[in-house]
């Protein structure tokens, strides 16, 4: 049976398109563009913050002094956290945008990952 799947996997290769400048990797980054990074830079910066305000909301209902301080410190770190994970995709997005426009013509591979990384519905 595993030889079915690898015999389908050699022929789904065999079909992917290997011109352009993503060399058939346009699939894969547009995952990770489209789907891997929205996530990172959206979904953990909020959970991040829900659960520091949970935090705080059960400090707050116990009524401890000390528990409210420890929760309040909880979430100030959590928001901080969150502003670096939006910040550092939104980096890495900014990278792989420019790395093809700092080569220049004197190194092609890296021009057509810019282009790829900036549109991989053509590659």
């Amino acid at each position: 049976m595993s030889g079915l799947n690898l015999m389908s996997l050699v022929q789904v290769l065999d079909t992917v398109n290997t011109e352009g400048p993503c060399h058939g990797f346009g699939f894969i980054v547009r995952i990770i563009k489209n789907g891997v990074f929205p996530v990172l830079q959206i979904g953990i910066p909020i959970i991040l913050i829900v659960l520091g305000t949970l935090d705080l909301a059960k400090a707050v209902i116990s009524s401890d002094d000390k528990a409210v301080k420890e929760a309040q410190s909880k979430l100030i770190k959590r928001c901080i956290y969150a502003i670096l994970v939006f910040f550092i995709v939104t980096l890495i997005n900014l990278v792989f945008t420019m790395v093809g426009n700092i080569a220049g013509d004197s190194a092609p591979g890296l021009t057509d990952w810019s282009q790829c990384w900036s549109n991989p519905d053509e590659g």
